[in-house]
């Protein structure tokens, strides 16, 4: 039997998310009622929001699960086409480059972990490795970052030159390297060892300081300066 859509303007009054949003504000709304928003409507059989809470224990229940998702993965869903998908993958990307614009970049660097908070949002969720650098000012504030190359699942090359081009053209007095490990192993390995060496010497020549190297994964990291390792 053909089902027929059962839209968000014909539920009862206190299940409508929208109307729910625009009287007491979003943060009151849960997961799945902000997911029911955004595809719309659920079915004869099942609402939006039960489509929604369905989804999201497919993706044991963690909105980083369901950002992950492909669009495949997410049509296998009954009740889920090509353009509810399409919107919940679009919703999942916008909230990820939310939180990459939030980092703190024009903030003091006093830690490792602010260096974390700025570049996991970027690599740390990533299938392949990216090197990173984070140029900074006299005051330890961040003034550019850029990615310096991409590679597959093992690793990645770095050019020195690029770095330190770069470097002087925005008039860095330092630098953090940063990369992502896919494996999720929280370990350098001697070629990580050997770059952070030949570009710590490097920089020695231009009077760039490089600070610190941060490996990152997609719930940690490893600073090279906080084990001693730099």
């Amino acid at each position: 039997m053909e089902q027929t859509t059962f839209a968000i303007k014909y539920w009862a009054e206190d299940d409508k998310p929208r109307e729910k949003l625009m009287l007491k504000g979003k943060s009151v709304l849960s997961d799945a009622e902000l997911i029911a928003i955004l595809i719309g409507s659920g079915s004869r059989n099942e609402s939006a929001v039960e489509l929604s809470k369905r989804i999201l224990s497919g993706a044991d229940n963690n909105l980083n699960v369901l950002g992950k998702l492909s669009l495949k993965q997410l049509t296998t869903f009954k009740g889920i086409g090509e353009a509810k998908g399409v919107t919940i993958i679009a919703a999942m990307e916008l909230g990820r480059r939310r939180r990459a614009e939030e980092s703190p970049e024009l903030k003091k660097i006093t830690s490792s972990k602010a260096v974390f908070e700025i570049m996991q949002p970027i690599i740390g969720e990533l299938p392949h490795e990216e090197f990173w650098v984070l140029y900074l000012n006299n005051s330890n504030k961040v003034i550019y970052k850029t990615q310096i190359s991409k590679g597959g699942i093992t690793g990645t090359v770095v050019d020195t030159r690029i770095i330190y081009k770069t470097a002087l053209e925005h008039n860095a007095t330092s630098v953090i390297l940063s990369h992502n490990h896919p494996s999720g192993a929280l370990q350098a390995s001697e070629a990580d060892k050997q770059i952070t060496r030949k570009l710590k010497e490097a920089g020695k020549h231009l009077d760039i300081l490089v600070l610190d190297h941060i490996i990152v994964t997609e719930k940690s990291y490893l600073s090279f300066a906080d084990e001693g390792i730099l």
